[in-house]
């Protein structure tokens, strides 16, 4: 075990090495291949107006028309980030109601897999939780 260790510690050594020698030139270079893509003057006027370039842009994908009002209010910022959701939605849900009507032929690996997948995400919601109190089991600090 501590040959082990050994090991990793000189490999993240050669690694710093590298980073620190060849870094500079690194970022010099992929500045200078996507200088394009630089905006002047840098300032906080220009990001915000990128900001709602992007934003707008996004929104301007999505047909609106076709979705229902109670998907839009749930999942509105989702689906103007990433335009595909919405679609990857509905066939996730599709899957999930072909699943729940042939659910005789469901077999019991599947089923575990669901469930643990289902433990995993309230294990992720308690970890959230105690994160989101300070790092206590007992509750928020008053």
């Amino acid at each position: 075990m501590a040959s082990k260790l050994h090991q990793l510690q000189s490999k993240t050594a050669q690694a710093s090495q590298f980073v620190a020698k060849h870094g500079c030139a690194y970022y010099k270079q992929l500045l200078e291949q996507n200088k394009q893509y630089i905006q002047e003057p840098p300032t906080v006027e220009k990001c915000d107006l990128l900001a709602k370039q992007l934003l707008y842009t996004r929104l301007a994908s999505i047909d609106a028309c076709k979705i229902p009002h109670s998907v839009v209010v749930a999942f509105s910022f989702q689906l103007m980030i990433i335009p595909g959701r919405y679609e990857t939605f509905w066939k996730e849900l599709d899957y999930v109601k072909h699943i729940w009507k042939n659910r005789q032929e469901l077999k019991v690996e599947d089923a575990s897999i669901a469930a643990l997948f289902g433990l995993e995400c309230f294990a992720w919601f308690c970890a959230g939780e105690i994160v989101g109190r300070g790092f206590t089991f007992t509750g928020y600090y008053v």
